[in-house]
């Protein structure tokens, strides 16, 4: 019976284009991983969208003097043509800002307060003199009083991942424009998570949990060492979802953006459901079945300064709650530097993907973000490194075994030979495919991707040996039954190499399905649709049909006598000059 997994992938803020690191954090991964899950036969559902109340986004407004929505309509298209053109495939990509996430959003926290698990306290704020208002956290900066770091957000540390309030800041000021900020009282409502504590702790040693990265695990226990503390869930605000109680006091507030985001992935599921005609169809991935255990496995996929918003924050709201799945696993990542340097928005020192998605196979960039993805610790994007990796393992190897074995069985058979009796080394090959068939199967389930794509390229490598062992290019000319053995061993391996890289290369994967003789789609892409906004204005989400696919994660039973298509070069092989100009761009830009 298949499994139901739940993908929920981390929540962009909608206020400029992605870079490479954003793809190598979050959204490449997991696509990677529900691809896999839909190859095995599982009922997959991937969700996302566009974080549209995040202060990043009013700060860009406020400077360039328009409204929100305004920047979210210029950005948030630029995340569905990367995703499109790079073959992640959501279910559904949306907004927070719908009518249906904010309906979920208010229904969670009158549940959360009608529980009890809510309380109103009065805080210190940060305010502008020189505006004369109150400041959301992100509108505030000064030095971490955790590590010294000197741009430390209001709210939380990019550098260490330490959360703190404003007020716990060295130094604080605005933004906006860099004058000192002062703090004054404000009511606010707060999630208690004193008072969850207990349930949650119950929850996270309820299970063996070390298969989790150890940074998901050493962000988490370090935050429950120190012990929790209610944390304001309203903010001063004009723009985000609005506080749904009947007190003047909050008429002016608004629901703080990481209350919200994390919601997302629930109404995303329900937004998805009822786009679906099955509006009940969400309960698959959340409602607990009636012995309180989880109708599916859910894995986040997130950056690692985003692990207790998703290990913490999170299960206690869907405890609190109540009668909603937990996750199962949340495989955070660590950061993708830049020719050896952080990539810094501020200094333009990024590479954004718009940039580079039209001017590489998307299977080129695909490969390399997971060949040198930063799983365990952060890793670099060097363009050096890319072009070398891209020639000689995706063309030179992988690229080149397909291209041969296919190239020769075309050109003197014409079909899947007929092979004749094994030899050893027919044997070797043929056990050592099953064996990493096996292998590259337990490291996708354990979101070991990098390892995976490894073990696939190792298969290749050995193949590629195989093949030069054997010769069958000197073989048709000298013994037709041999070459034909060989051919059909290799052409087995290339099959299963086929299924093994779909995760990661569907573009290719599918040119090479459909050289093999095969017909119908094993790495369906997604497409864009169009709906409405709460102000009526068009708004796009990406979606897709993902079912062609399923249950085809098997070792190949490729037969004998089905036809070969002439070949076709999968990989475009890059000129070493692309180095420098790719380098001459990046500092263009900064200069710029």
């Amino acid at each position: 019976m298949p499994d139901n997994i739940l993908v929920a992938v981390a929540w962009p803020y909608a206020n400029g284009p992605f870079h490479v690191g954003h793809i190598a954090g979050a959204y490449l991964p997991a696509d990677v991983f529900a691809r896999y899950q839909r190859l095995r036969g599982n009922r997959v559902l991937m969700v996302s969208g566009s974080d549209c109340h995040g202060t990043p986004i009013t700060i860009a407004a406020e400077r360039e003097g328009i409204a929100p929505q305004d920047v979210i309509r210029r950005y948030h298209p630029t995340f569905l043509k990367t995703f499109q053109t790079l073959g992640i495939s959501f279910d559904l990509f949306t907004q927070t800002y719908t009518d249906n996430h904010y309906r979920v959003t208010t229904d969670i926290f009158l549940r959360l307060l009608e529980r009890g698990y809510l309380f109103k306290e009065t805080m210190v704020g940060s305010y502008s003199e020189t505006l004369g208002r109150f400041l959301p956290d992100r509108f505030v900066e000064g030095t971490c009083p955790n590590c010294g770091y000197p741009r430390a957000r209001g709210d939380q540390c990019d550098s260490c991942g330490h959360l703190h309030d404003p007020q716990d800041l060295i130094a604080p000021r605005s933004v906006i424009d860099g004058a000192p900020v002062t703090f004054r009282e404000t009511e606010h409502f707060f999630l208690d998570l004193a008072k969850l504590e207990p349930q949650l702790r119950a929850w996270l040693d309820s299970v063996d949990r070390s298969y989790w990265r150890p940074n998901t695990l050493l962000f988490t226990q370090n935050w429950l060492r120190e012990g929790l503390r209610g944390r304001a869930i309203t903010r001063d605000l004009e723009w985000g979802v609005p506080v749904p109680v009947d007190d003047p006091t909050f008429k002016d507030k608004r629901i703080y953006v990481w209350f919200d985001a994390v919601i997302g992935y629930y109404s995303a599921s329900i937004e998805w459901a009822q786009r679906s005609g099955a509006p009940d169809a969400w309960k698959e991935w959340w409602a607990c079945r009636p012995d309180g255990s989880s109708p599916a496995r859910s894995y986040y996929f997130i950056g690692k300064d985003n692990i207790p918003f998703h290990t913490i924050i999170w299960p206690a709201i869907l405890i609190g709650y109540g009668d909603l799945a937990l996750p199962y696993d949340v495989p955070a990542n660590e950061f993708l530097n830049l020719e050896g340097d952080k990539m810094s928005t501020s200094r333009n020192w990024a590479l954004w993907a718009p940039e580079i998605e039209d001017r590489y196979q998307p299977d080129a960039i695909r490969y390399y973000l997971i060949a040198n993805g930063p799983e365990t610790r952060d890793s670099n994007w060097s363009w050096a490194d890319f072009v070398q990796r891209v020639n000689s393992e995706l063309v030179a190897t992988w690229g080149n075994l397909a291209n041969r074995v296919i190239s020769i069985t075309h050109r003197n058979f014409g079909a899947v030979p007929q092979p004749g009796a094994l030899t050893d080394a027919d044997r070797q090959l043929i056990a050592a495919t099953q064996q990493a068939f096996e292998q590259v199967t337990t490291l996708l389930e354990g979101v070991k991707l990098r390892a995976a794509l490894q073990e696939a390229m190792a298969l290749a490598q050995t193949a590629n040996q195989y093949l030069s062992e054997q010769e069958p290019w000197k073989l048709v000319k000298s013994d037709q039954e041999r070459a034909a053995t060989v051919l059909f061993v290799a052409l087995r391996t290339v099959d299963t190499l086929k299924t093994l890289f779909c995760p990661f290369l569907p573009f290719s994967s599918q040119r090479l399905h459909e050289l093999l003789g095969y017909s119908g789609t094993i790495a369906p892409q997604p497409y864009v649709e169009e709906t409405d906004a709460p102000d009526g204005a068009p708004r796009l989400i990406l979606t897709g049909d993902y079912g062609a696919g399923a249950a085809l994660w098997t070792p190949s039973v490729l037969a004998p006598g089905q036809p070969i298509q002439a070949p076709m070069p999968l990989f475009q092989k890059l000129d070493e000059s692309i180095v420098a100009d790719e380098l001459a761009r990046l500092h263009a830009k900064v200069r710029s």
